[in-house]
């Protein structure tokens, strides 16, 4: 038999065969932990007996909506569509609107939810008899996928217009899976025998959350805590349920509310953060209250992560093997060995060395007047940093070309502080251009599941407040 391997280094990080064929799993021994549900480990056998008895239920082609909540779920049913070959749509949101335009645009999607992978694996306890699909279920064990298949569509937010599509091939998928599983191991110091735990805070829908807690078990040789745990109290017990070496992936808003609390945390021995750019002195308070260190990850949905930092003692991001950027007038195109072609990203960086990099904003990130400029970013951090600040953001509420400002506002979220307080504070180390006009303080962001602040959303809870 012919090594895997090789077949993976040949098609993955180079231009992919149409013939080749890659795993749809990580090998591992049968009873090694696949993921923790219900207060009790499944083993990487019993995932894939769920694997195959979801497959039996699932249609005969098409592209799968991905529903469900609970992680392992959502893990079965991804590796179960992929397994037939059918395409995973990952929509920027689950608005019931969106999905009605997502089916009615894909008339050959179908959803999956809890109750459907619920009354599959109840249908293997119970010994219901095989169902003439059951071949479809063969050919999941069959466990390999063409690199070129079409694994997942992954869909902006379409803040600035339409969502739009970014497909992900099999090979572009796996070899992304292996560079971050490979920085993940580096920075716990274990090798490919030894079976992380991972907790995630983030939903699986999304790209990151995708990218960490689904196709790390999948394809990383690691196992995965079934819930979606949001209170500090939450994460401390599910921290608990797992054995170490833990890996918490969450983000800068859960790891914020994490260092403030009184609750005491498990060792976490990696933590990983994504959706927002952290500071240093979050980092380092984020290390000492959990006993780990923390890997920031920086990617996109049109590009998946691509490049790690360890923020608490640098500031450069270092990127995978092969992957090239090149600063252009509109942003940074980023290129890799498994990309079917270059990505743009609005990202403006600064290149040091040959593998490292600064991010200096975005193209819609800053702004300019007389002849001065400054980064919506850097006001957001630098409004972070008073004491008393919880969280904060500041935004340009008027459309406008870029590094064009018309104004600036900020809402914050300060509790025993005055708008005027922050204000003054705020002043102090920044140019009266800049100063945000208004600055209101509220009693919280509308951030959505990822710590995100949907621009919309944002222009709305101005409107209101200003109205008032």
């Amino acid at each position: 038999m012919r090594d895997p391997g090789s077949v993976f280094t040949e098609s993955v990080l180079g231009e992919p065969r149409q013939t080749a064929e890659l795993p749809l799993w990580a090998p591992a021994p049968a009873d090694s932990p696949a993921a923790w549900r219900r207060d009790a480990s499944v083993s990487l056998l019993q995932f894939k007996q769920h694997v195959a008895q979801v497959a039996r239920r699932l249609p005969a082609g098409g592209a799968m909506i991905n529903l469900c909540e609970d992680r392992y779920s959502f893990l079965v049913a991804y590796a179960a569509a992929v397994g037939l070959r059918h395409t995973v749509l990952m929509p920027s949101s689950r608005a019931e609107q969106v999905l009605a335009e997502l089916q009615a645009a894909e008339s050959n999607s179908y959803p999956c939810d809890d109750a459907m992978v619920e009354a599959a694996l109840a249908d293997a306890v119970a010994g219901v008899p095989e169902s003439a699909s059951s071949s479809v279920a063969g050919q999941v064990a069959g466990a390999t996928v063409p690199a070129v298949h079409t694994a997942m569509i992954g869909f902006t937010s379409g803040s600035t217009g339409q969502p739009k599509a970014f497909p992900k091939l099999w090979h572009s998928v796996s070899a992304s899976t292996a560079c971050n599983a490979a920085a993940i191991r580096r920075e716990l110091d274990i090798d490919s025998t030894v079976r992380p735990w991972i907790v995630a805070t983030v939903p699986p829908q999304h790209m990151y959350g995708m990218e960490l807690s689904v196709l790390l078990p999948l394809l990383g040789g690691m196992a995965v805590h079934a819930g979606r745990p949001l209170f500090p109290a939450d994460i401390a017990q599910a921290l608990a349920e797992v054995p170490r070496p833990r890996l918490l992936v969450s983000t800068p808003v859960h790891l914020r509310a994490m260092v403030q609390s009184s609750q005491e945390f498990p060792v976490a021995d990696l933590i990983v953060s994504a959706t927002a750019p952290m500071d240093a002195a979050l980092a380092a308070a984020v290390e000492r209250k959990l006993g780990g260190r923390l890997l920031e990850m920086f990617g996109s949905t049109e590009t998946c992560v691509f490049a790690s930092r360890r923020t608490a003692v640098a500031a450069a991001w270092q990127l995978y093997e092969g992957v090239e950027l090149q600063p252009v007038p509109e942003g940074t195109l980023v290129n890799a060995p498994w990309f079917t072609a270059p990505m743009l990203l609005q990202d403006v960086v600064e290149l040091q060395g040959e593998r490292c990099f600064l991010v200096r904003g975005r193209n819609s990130d800053l702004i300019e007047v007389a002849g001065k400029r400054a980064s919506l970013a850097d006001l957001t951090r630098r409004l972070l940093s008073i004491d008393g600040v919880q969280d904060a953001v500041v935004f340009q509420p008027d459309h406008g070309a870029v590094a064009t400002i018309r104004r600036v506002a900020a809402l914050v979220v300060a509790p025993g502080l005055t708008a005027a307080q922050v204000h003054d504070r705020l002043a102090a180390s920044v140019d009266s251009a800049f100063m945000p006009r208004p600055l209101l303080v509220v009693e919280s962001l509308p951030r959505n599941e990822l710590g995100k602040l949907p621009r919309e959303v944002l222009l709305a809870q101005l409107q209101r407040l200003t109205r008032a």
